[in-house]
């Protein structure tokens, strides 16, 4: 399959899954993406790698954390779109008439790859190691592929870029978790627990205060919709 039949095959996609005709549905899309609407979840993060590591751990941490959000954007912002210069579909002197235009999100000119994508997918990845917990787990990754989602739908980018970005975000995720537990053993502290019981997960973490994490996030699932009547449907 050559380059031509692939891009033909990425645009096909998005012009699919591009948004709809609905102003419901385009709200609950626009605000989905926002940063500010996850800002809860984000702190309630904080709040459980606080409670359930020591300062030193959870300083740690928190470079970890920070350092995945840098190097993906980077990496997807800093070095892929400079690069190839490809277009975003809502940029694109072709593509830019025949997609809907959300909201008037249109975005800066290239897109490829997905910061969104290899941010969340980034975030997700590393969390999903270092919790170890199924429901945490299916529920990040249903996350961040919506959080990916939203941008083939506001005609930001092709479901190309999405895929790139999600790639980027997973391996940077591993890699940095990797680093993570390096740290640790040459610090001597491979395991901050002695032992685990089923109120804890596989790495020694609350079971009450993942539920905490998971009811922070489907509570802003629930919210968004109620934003999006409010604000676009209304």
């Amino acid at each position: 399959m050559d380059i031509s039949t692939i891009s033909d095959i990425d645009k096909y996609l998005l012009l699919s899954l591009n948004g709809s005709e609905s102003l419901f549905w385009d709200g609950c899309m626009k605000v989905y993406t926002s940063m500010l609407i996850w800002l809860p979840l984000a702190l309630m993060l904080v709040y459980v790698l606080v409670k359930n590591n020591n300062m030193k751990d959870f300083l740690l941490l928190l470079l970890m954390v920070v350092a995945v959000v840098g190097l993906t954007d980077i990496i997807s912002s800093g070095i892929c779109k400079p690069s190839f210069e490809r277009w975003r579909p809502t940029r694109d002197p072709v593509l830019m008439y025949m997609i809907d235009i959300v909201s008037g999100t249109r975005g800066k000119d290239f897109g490829f790859t997905s910061s969104h994508a290899a941010n969340s997918f980034g975030i997700a990845m590393f969390v999903i190691l270092l919790i170890k917990n199924r429901i945490l787990t299916i529920s990040l990754l249903l996350w961040a592929s919506m959080n990916a989602f939203t941008r083939i739908y506001l005609g930001v980018h092709y479901p190309g870029d999405i895929v790139a970005g999600t790639i980027i975000g997973v391996t940077v995720g591993v890699l940095m978790y990797a680093l993570y537990r390096f740290i640790k053993k040459r610090q001597g502290r491979g395991n901050t627990r002695d032992w685990i019981s089923e109120k804890y997960t596989k790495s020694g973490y609350l079971i009450s205060d993942v539920y905490l994490l998971l009811l922070t996030m489907y509570a802003t699932f629930a919210l968004i919709p109620v934003i999006s009547f409010l604000t676009f449907a209304v």
